[in-house]
């Protein structure tokens, strides 16, 4: 049987392990943001904390760090145009 899969060489368990406490160290930070309210600052923290999370997980844990770069692009173009209609939506929230 004859797969077109390659194999990668994927991370060790210490790529995983710091992306982990990575992500440990992002969610302190967010409970601790989130307690000092910051005004309207507080949302777009959080907001850009969320988003480092989430590029880590995409990156590291569901490996798009070993797809291909086109696959890799068009993640990211789906993910900018979810954030510009985000951002979009939180502007018109905010001069309400």
């Amino acid at each position: 049987m004859n797969d077109d899969h390659t194999e990668h060489e994927h991370a060790g368990y210490d790529v995983y392990v710091l992306a982990w406490v990575a992500l440990l160290i992002l969610t302190a930070v967010t409970v601790t943001v989130a307690g000092l309210h910051l005004g309207k600052l507080s949302v777009l923290t959080a907001v850009v904390i969320a988003a480092v999370k989430a590029s880590l997980v995409l990156y590291f844990f569901m490996h798009l760090k070993y797809e291909k770069p086109l696959f890799r692009t068009m993640v990211f173009v789906t993910l900018g145009v979810l954030v510009i209609f985000i951002g979009l939506t939180f502007t018109d929230i905010l001069y309400r």
